[in-house]
């Protein structure tokens, strides 16, 4: 049991991402390479469904659905129903979870809607396919949010 408990406690240092995208595969790839940078994932196939697991969807009532504490969304632009930059926008309208940084990302290079969610409050939009260079650049964002004085640790990558 208690080796168990140990593997609780260490994924309670990892970096707590939640990754939002309407395709599996898309999904898949972004949970591969953050688990691969050492971060605990928790994933979402809308945006209705992760802001439920933020705690924070319209009128929510029940909290059994929340994930633990999360430390950065990582969210398609192209998703039907709500899109990215909308979810984006709700998230940074809610006191709750508004300090929580929000990565775009986006298989179209469109520099008027980069402008429109970086104007929005998105920390970083990337284009798709996401690299293992473009998770290390976010791990660097992960450090700082959760701890700035290690954030020197990132300086020149």
């Amino acid at each position: 049991m208690s080796g168990s408990s140990m593997r609780s406690d260490f994924d309670e240092e990892k970096p707590h991402v939640l990754a939002v995208d309407d395709s599996l595969v898309d999904r898949k790839i972004i949970e591969k390479l953050l688990t691969n940078s050492s971060c605990k994932v928790s994933t979402a196939e809308n945006a209705q469904k992760a802001l439920e697991m933020l705690g924070v969807a319209d009128g929510q009532q029940n909290f059994s659905e929340t994930v633990s504490k999360v430390h950065m969304v990582i969210t398609d632009y192209c998703m039907p129903g709500m899109t990215g930059y909308e979810l984006l926008k709700k998230i940074k309208e809610s006191p709750a979870v508004k300090e929580i940084p929000v990565v775009v990302v986006s298989s179209e290079n469109i520099p008027t809607r980069i402008e429109k969610c970086l104007e929005e409050g998105a920390q970083e939009f990337m284009l798709k396919p996401l690299r293992q260079s473009d998770v290390k650049k976010l791990n660097c964002q992960l450090v700082k949010y959760r701890n700035p004085c290690n954030a020197r640790l990132c300086m020149g990558r």
